[in-house]
């Protein structure tokens, strides 16, 4: 279940029972879809970074083919681990969307691209460039445990992960 704490609403459905969802409360979805694609899905690939995007850049440089780039970045709201550029060259390489554990910068800029994205917050501050992270690991966003593999499903009412790919 997600904290208290946090902003992002991640509904789980759990394994074997997918007709279950637990739906936090005390928690809300980040400001509106960052971007003017409001409705995303896909597989998950993993990274854990805090205040460095070297890795978040490598990795929406690499083909998407559909999948969902979910970015835990500590919940830092210091500097801005995502750009406008990345996100245009995400939306170029068919990534389905970006999710944000941490802030994001350009957001007019991003607002314009085709691809989804969420974030907690906006900062103007970029972020550092020293490469430092974990790819494919498991990351905990608002409580909820997400793992490669796992499928993402985003609308305007929030975040759900599914350990199967779902029929909707």
């Amino acid at each position: 279940m997600p904290c208290d704490s946090c902003h992002l609403l991640l509904l789980r459905i759990p394994h074997p029972s997918p007709n279950a969802v637990f739906p936090h409360p005390s928690s809300r979805p980040p400001s509106p879809s960052i971007s003017q694609r409001q409705v995303f899905s896909g597989p998950i690939v993993t990274l854990k970074v805090f205040e460095d995007n070297v890795l978040v850049r490598e990795f929406l440089e690499e083909k998407g083919n559909g999948r969902v780039l979910v970015v835990d970045g500590g919940g830092s709201m210091r500097c801005a681990i995502l750009g406008g550029n990345p996100v245009q060259q995400a939306q170029n390489n068919g990534w389905a969307g970006i999710i944000v554990n941490g802030c994001i910068r350009d957001v007019d800029e991003i607002n314009g691209c085709d691809i989804g994205v969420r974030a907690l917050g906006s900062h103007p501050m970029k972020a550092n460039k020293k490469g430092y992270g974990e790819k494919h690991v498991p990351v905990n966003i608002a409580g909820t445990r997400i793992c490669d593999g796992e499928w993402l499903y985003a609308d305007s009412d929030g975040i759900l992960i599914s350990r199967t790919e779902i029929s909707v």
